[in-house]
């Protein structure tokens, strides 16, 4: 018999003001761009993903816990600020519009490479991407006609978003993602706070 297996990723979750900041710019864009252009990200599934673990098995699920654990260990809580907009890989082929983390604090990038070293020591693997944080809105349609193309390029290259919010980091958590028909569907499957004794020298980076 299989071992059952789990879509997994690691990430920091956001405040529901941000959610609903993302939402008008979502429906900001949806109204200016032809209708199926993009697909856009419900702003309920929206998380800031500090490593994608795939398809893996039910039973490494408490390893990966401890794992972050280890990493969390070393950060006080922190936070960021969100804002700026951009798509990858560019606005002319643009598949992913996002908004980001246009100053990326030390805490975070040392927890996400906190993170990735525990996880490469269970055999996961290695990022090799540059961290480049950010929260996904939609993602193209891969059947865009020519002209709904120049379309999206026009749009998207005088789009301009200010700061949408700042996010407190108190905890990391393991997400299972289920692939339903409607869009995925994430549950949390532990939370693990950021546990370092403040009263230590160093700043967790």
């Amino acid at each position: 018999m299989s071992t059952p297996h789990l879509r997994l990723f690691i990430a920091l979750d956001l405040t529901s003001e941000l959610r609903d900041a993302i939402s008008v710019v979502q429906d900001d864009l949806r109204r200016l761009l032809p209708p199926k252009t993009v697909r856009w990200t419900n702003p309920e599934g929206i998380h800031l993903t500090l490593k994608f673990l795939g398809d893996t098995p039910v039973e490494r699920v408490d390893a990966i816990a401890q794992a972050m654990a280890a990493a969390a260990a070393s950060f006080t809580p922190f936070e960021f600020t969100v804002a700026g907009f951009g798509c990858f890989p560019n606005v002319r082929r643009a598949n992913v519009l996002w908004v980001g983390v246009p100053d990326v604090p030390k805490p975070l990038a040392g927890l996400q490479r906190a993170t990735d070293l525990q996880l490469t020591r269970l055999g996961f693997d290695k990022e090799t991407r540059p961290f480049s944080p950010h929260l996904t809105l939609g993602r193209v349609n891969k059947k865009i006609s020519s002209n709904n193309r120049a379309r999206l390029a026009g749009v998207l290259g005088q789009t301009k978003v200010g700061t949408l919010g700042i996010v407190p980091v108190e905890e990391v958590i393991l997400f299972q993602s289920n692939l339903q028909p409607g869009g995925a569907v994430y549950t949390a499957l532990a939370r693990i706070p950021l546990t370092r004794d403040s009263s230590k020298i160093g700043d967790g980076a």
